[in-house]
């Protein structure tokens, strides 16, 4: 219980609060067992001696003292709602936190889908089992010593039923809590596996009614839906044959209570009011046993959330943050790669870049291209410091990026993608996400730049036309223009375009271009269509994470055969995209 035990260090600001609750579960749990002793003497002394006064007495402080035990109950829950509540937030919000400072490395270990999952179902089941343990933890141990105590005191001889009882019901918790743990983990892990499968298909729908793959979509999240029901059965199946037993293990000693207890009761060894009361004290002590052990199922349920919540909480930013980060440097836009290799394995997996060495000048447009796995998004992914270099370093004005402030690289670096994420809200927001405190004239600019003014005046609301989740009213190429134009409004010193221009036809794509050559900003243009990078001042040809040759589109032209082959293959096929606008 290692991690469960770690985590509840988020319960400290609500110390209070978790102080409470027990204590009013304390004042519950004695007006609990002070109940049977006066149903003894009301018994005892009351009815068998045909006393009413005592009857009517005990029979109005039973009802004083149960109505104590209800506002301590009452308050235990609400003091545990508040603590565990409380708790659960600030552990899913430093998730997040925690999440938001991985670097792409770390989150292409933890997939998306198994982080929803954390950061959903698995705090739930630690928000609960918290709750449960500021109540049923404390009132089930005080219930059982308390009960067992009574028990005691009221009969001694009956008492020893305990000592066949306890032993066997502590076995089957000991299972309970073994085999729990493995099962609850492997139902978690089934959960990741539908979020991911869910999370896909929602993403894709549009792919998957493009290519009929309805139907393979549908038994393929049927698997993983059997799957997870199949481990959530495996899991209650535990808990049905643990319940039942004790169960019968309870009825078994009440039988054996009433046996042995009524042939005393009949010899006049033991009161009538003495076996109601054992009776009733045997129930709670061994109703408390029965809430341990469902205590101890949830606890290594959660066990098993606790230990993926660590995980995430555990795991180490790629990217170290530098001890004494360069802020005062006047960033002008000149990037040079030196003797960079890299890979995404860092033990020693095959390197994506290999030995890459160049420099781009302040104002310079560099084009990169190559076939398909040439490593191009990976090489433009090391200057905003989205990945570090395995070897070599990437300067920035001669800074190493990473000594550099990361607010002050970010600021200075802006990238456009190919996949343009956009988020819910307007096209305004959107465009301004980087910078939230731009003027209307300042977005506009930066739309009339990328080429996206327009077809954003063509909407009945302009720039405060909302967007759907993910961009999904908007067509490729007026996605990937707002996304430049979001780039753009950060005035960065250095313009990273990952192929972002994929599906914006070439007279746009020109049009663009010659937009961003006026800013005289460092432009890095990775690109599939040799049309965008040929107005390049340097073009970077790669070849397996190599580059085989470089120079402006003339030099590469005379003496880079694979540029040639690039070239001549797209002429001859005409190779043109058309905007999907």
């Amino acid at each position: 219980m290692r991690s469960t035990r770690k985590l509840l260090r988020f319960i400290r600001p609500y110390w209070l609060w978790a102080l409470l609750a027990p204590l009013s579960m304390i004042l519950e749990v004695l007006m609990d067992l002070l109940q049977p002793r006066l149903v003894q003497q009301i018994i005892d002394e009351g009815i068998l001696r045909s006393d009413m006064r005592t009857v009517t007495h005990t029979g109005l402080l039973m009802v004083v003292v149960a109505v104590v035990g209800l506002a301590g109950g009452m308050a235990c829950t609400v003091f545990a709602f508040l603590a565990s509540m409380g708790m659960g937030a600030d552990l899913r919000a430093e998730l997040f936190r925690r999440v938001q400072s991985f670097s792409f490395g770390n989150l292409d270990r933890l997939e998306s889908g198994n982080l929803i999952t954390r950061l959903t179902n698995d705090v739930t089941q630690i928000q609960d089992v918290v709750m449960m343990m500021l109540r049923m933890l404390w009132r089930a141990p005080i219930m059982l010593v308390g009960g067992i105590v009574m028990a005691v005191i009221t009969s001694p001889r009956l008492s020893l039923m305990f000592l066949v009882i306890m032993p066997v019901l502590l076995a089957v918790m000991a299972v309970l809590l073994r085999m729990g743990y493995s099962l609850f983990s492997r139902v978690q892990a089934m959960l990741d596996r539908i979020n991911t499968v869910l999370q896909e298909n929602l993403a894709g729908i549009r792919l998957i009614r493009a290519f009929a793959r309805r139907d393979f979509e549908i038994n393929r999240f049927r698997e993983v839906n059997e799957g997870f029901a199949q481990a959530n059965i495996s899991a209650i199946r535990l808990i049905s044959f643990g319940m039942p037993f004790m169960m019968l293990m309870l009825n078994g000693g009440i039988v054996a209570v009433v046996w042995f207890g009524g042939r005393w009761a009949i010899g006049g060894s033991l009161q009538v009011g003495q076996l109601v009361a054992f009776v009733s004290y045997l129930v709670q002590s061994l109703m408390s046993l029965m809430m341990v052990s469902m205590l101890i199922v949830r606890l290594s349920r959660a066990e098993a959330s606790a230990d993926r919540i660590s995980e995430v909480l555990d795991e180490r930013p790629d990217l170290a943050v530098a001890t004494s980060p360069v802020r005062d440097v006047e960033v002008q836009g000149r990037v040079e790669f030196q003797h960079v290799t890299f890979s995404y394995d860092h033990s020693g997996g095959d390197p994506v870049l290999r030995d890459i060495s160049f420099v781009a000048e302040p104002g310079q447009m560099i084009g990169i291209i190559g076939p398909t796995g040439s490593g191009k998004s990976t090489l433009v992914s090391l200057i905003p410091r989205f990945y570090d270099p395995t070897c070599g370093r990437v300067l920035l004005d001669g800074v190493d990026v990473r000594e550099m402030d990361e607010e002050l690289l970010r600021r200075s670096v802006g990238v456009a993608l190919q996949e343009a994420v956009l988020f819910s809200g307007t096209i305004r927001d959107n465009i301004r996400f980087g910078r939230p405190e731009a003027s209307d004239e300042e977005v506009e600019w930066a739309a009339k730049l990328a080429q996206a003014h327009d077809f954003i005046m063509s909407f009945p609301d302009g720039y405060d036309s909302v967007v759907g989740q993910r961009g999904v009213n908007l067509s490729g190429g007026q996605k990937q223009r707002l996304a430049i134009a979001r780039a753009l409004l950060v005035r960065p010193k250095v313009l990273v375009l990952d192929d972002s221009t994929s599906a914006v036809d070439a007279e746009t794509e020109s049009k663009i271009q010659a937009a961003l050559r006026e800013l005289r900003q460092t432009r890095f243009v990775v690109a599939q269509r040799i049309s965008s990078v040929m107005p390049a001042d340097k073009i970077l040809v790669l070849e397996d994470g190599r580059i085989v040759a470089q120079g402006t589109h003339d030099e590469l032209m005379q003496a880079s055969p694979s540029y040639r082959e690039i070239y001549e293959s797209q002429m001859e096929h005409g190779a043109v995209v058309h905007d999907a606008a």
